[in-house]
């Protein structure tokens, strides 16, 4: 227990520092190259800090662990939804561009449409397995997510007002070095508290809902809250927006090809508040001050994320 708890300290070290560089390395990467810091947000750093999830699920795939990949990925998702952009956005009112209120929100409540629909087998059979057919469309959906994201790139490609330049290979190395401390990190936090948990007697529904999910949510978290201190909103939303995207349709369909996954109709609730939580946030940007997160309604994320863990805790009691 005293081995596992070290390395779980040294894990957030290296989350926290690889946060730092991949933040830094990305934004100089945008500003270099004319891209836009929220494409940047959805797609590197997106698909950076979602490393550890992606390792955890494929390990957890090949054991056959479901309600482990179900768990760490709605997890995740909830996680990062209600906790990464409640504590982003209490220390700096996240704002936002149009196309995240109007494109990249909606197209996360539908990515969770789908993934409810294809969980359930609602046009194909009652057997509640993620197939590798519904892997194929998940990831075909995840292919069109992409194109869409650098179509908007060729339309608001803009210049960016100038800066001291840094040298294209460091800003490779603090980008490569950046997502290594992340994948590291986030194994040695989820590997050992795994370890921890377990001792405890939890179930691996709740082990992945909880404790795997916030492991694996470290590097958004780190990342979002050193994008709120430098007051990068659009790294910061569109690492969350991005990274839970990623999470259902790359992520679950790359784990649902290795082996298809056996789904506990118990998760209909928690992608329920998944679906509720995303309409909050789209509500959220298209009324009161537009197009920004205010503080009082981070408070209100984080405060129902709170309540809804105590529920999950007591149930398992």
């Amino acid at each position: 227990m005293i081995v596992s708890s070290i390395l779980v300290v040294v894990g957030f070290t290296s989350l926290i520092f690889g946060a730092n560089w991949l933040v830094d390395g990305a934004s100089s990467l945008a500003r270099q190259n004319n891209i836009p810091d929220l494409v940047i947000g959805l797609t590197i750093v997106a698909f950076g800090t979602s490393a550890p999830e992606l390792v955890v699920n494929s390990v957890a795939s090949f054991k056959g662990l479901s309600d482990i990949i179900l768990g760490n990925i709605i997890g995740s998702n909830n996680f990062n939804l209600f906790i990464i952009l409640g504590i982003a956005s209490l220390i700096h009112p996240i704002s936002v561009q149009s196309s995240t209120a109007w494109k990249e929100i909606p197209i996360s409540i539908l990515m969770t449409i789908l993934l409810c629909a294809l969980a359930n087998d609602f046009l194909i059979n009652p057997d509640h397995v993620i197939s590798r057919t519904d892997g194929i469309i998940l990831l075909l959906t995840f292919i069109c997510f992409i194109y869409y994201v650098f179509n908007q790139l060729k339309q608001e490609k803009t210049s960016q007002p100038a800066y001291k330049e840094i040298p294209t290979y460091k800003i490779w190395s603090l980008v490569a070095f950046g997502i290594s401390g992340l994948v590291i990190g986030g194994k040695l936090v989820v590997d050992r508290s795994i370890h921890i948990a377990s001792e405890l007697g939890a179930s691996e529904k709740l082990i992945g809902l909880t404790i795997i999910a916030t492991g694996t949510s470290l590097p958004e978290l780190v990342t979002s809250i050193i994008a709120a201190i430098k007051k990068n909103s659009d790294i910061a939303i569109g690492n969350v927006i991005g990274s839970n995207i990623f999470n259902v349709l790359l992520i679950l369909s790359i784990s649902s090809l290795i082996n298809p996954i056996q789904y506990n109709p118990s998760f209909n609730q928690d992608l329920l508040i998944l679906l509720g939580g995303t309409s909050f946030l789209l509500i959220a940007m298209i009324t009161g001050k537009r197009k920004v997160l205010d503080r009082w309604e981070a408070l209100l994320l984080l405060n129902f994320y709170l309540i809804y863990t105590t529920y999950l805790l007591l149930k398992e009691m």
